[in-house]
């Protein structure tokens, strides 16, 4: 008998939520003819911005599914100051993330200290076969089109110092 107030209650919200849908139509989205705006901070996809790496592999090691995969090559690039020594600068070869491992816990994005790699709210990006979920760096590159720009800072917060 204790159970009835709580059964009641919940027939009670049952029914004025049936009785909002039948007056202000339905709640649902009717993918994919209606798509609905991803939140501002969702995750979708990481997208990598080439020119940001520096193959340190940092996000691979610290990548609990292991799905990143990098390959590079030292190049000599030219002395920062005049008199200076040739430098060694990686250049990156290969740079994919097989999505059909990874877990979307955005360690590699936080742990990337160059900004190379961001979130997209692209989701829709479904493959018939397994094995074309595995994105190379110029697929990556694309999503980098698709991620929002930085907010604002807040009121009194202090801009980073170059």
């Amino acid at each position: 008998m204790a159970q009835i107030p709580g059964m009641i209650k919940g027939l009670a919200v049952t029914f004025n939520t049936m009785m909002r849908t039948f007056k202000n139509g339905s709640n649902t989205v009717q993918y994919p003819r209606e798509k609905e705006a991803p939140p501002i901070r969702a995750r979708g996809v990481i997208a990598l911005h080439e020119d940001n790496c520096t193959s340190c592999m940092l996000c691979s090691r610290s990548c609990p599914d292991w799905c990143i995969y990098i390959e590079a090559h030292k190049e000599l690039a030219p002395p920062r100051r005049e008199g200076g020594k040739p430098r060694a600068v990686n250049k990156l070869d290969r740079f994919d993330i097989d999505y059909a491992l990874c877990m979307y816990c955005g360690i590699c994005v936080e742990v990337c200290p160059f900004d190379a790699l961001f979130w997209s709210p692209e989701y829709e990006y479904s493959e018939p076969s397994i094995a074309d979920l595995l994105h190379d760096k110029s697929k990556l590159g694309e999503w980098m089109e698709t991620v929002p720009a930085a907010p604002e800072l807040e009121v009194g917060a202090d801009k980073k110092k170059k």
